[in-house]
């Protein structure tokens, strides 16, 4: 699988601008490693739902967690749902409403959501707290038994989706170049701050470098 491309299907080929749209595995890959931030749509009792969650991949497959007491997560075991990672690049602002745009990397993913086994859910969630923050896993207090159970591991095949990118400038009418309106983009980023330490920090307790160095993304442990 990992020397293909993406599956082009009905629901996954891009339709309107298509020339945005990609099924290039390494593009996939690209775009989903560079957020945790993402969607997942299903639905469940014949309603449409979305929720927001963290995401990771590893492999061929992306996986997304939360409390097993939640309703989405235990319905949606088995059945198919879509998930979606958005980056947002800039505003683009054209000489005429209708030409406005953004800029962005965007994934659609499409899939039948697994449970991960009992056994393999510590394994899994070092892996997506490693990816994010190097290091971090060892100092921290062993995960409980209680917490395991509390905690629900879901994946899918990176197998059927599509990426879709815009970049560049703004693209108007060729008559609207004339017009003295300022044009162009404003970009913008997703990036950390200086870290803020919790009050009842132990005084000797230093800022490790996984924080001190963080860098916006999931990397491979």
């Amino acid at each position: 699988m990992a020397d293909r491309d993406l599956r082009p299907t009905r629901r996954s080929r891009v339709k309107r601008h298509h020339e945005r749209g990609s099924h290039e595995r390494a593009r996939v890959h690209e775009i989903i490693d560079a957020t945790p931030l993402c969607h997942v749509a299903y639905v469940i009792d014949g309603a449409p739902h979305v929720t927001p969650t963290f995401q990771w991949r590893e492999g061929e497959r992306i996986f997304w967690h939360g409390s097993s007491a939640s309703r989405f997560l235990r319905q949606v075991v088995g059945r198919q749902v879509s998930l979606a990672v958005t980056h947002l690049d800039g505003f683009v602002l054209a000489r005429s409403a209708f030409n406005h745009s953004v800029n962005y990397r965007s994934v659609v993913l499409f899939g039948e959501a697994r449970a991960v086994p009992a056994e393999e859910k510590v394994e899994r969630l070092r892996s997506f707290l490693e990816g994010l923050f190097p290091g971090r896993w060892p100092t921290l207090r062993p995960v409980s038994e209680q917490e395991i159970k509390a905690t629900t591991v879901l994946s899918m095949p990176i197998d059927e989706g599509s990426a879709k990118v815009r970049e560049g400038q703004p693209i108007d009418a060729e008559a609207d170049y004339a017009l003295p309106i300022w044009a162009g983009i404003l970009p913008t980023e997703t990036r950390s701050r200086e870290p803020i330490a919790d009050p009842r920090n132990l005084e000797d307790v230093a800022l490790p470098d996984h924080v001190a160095n963080f860098a916006m993304g999931w990397k491979r442990p």
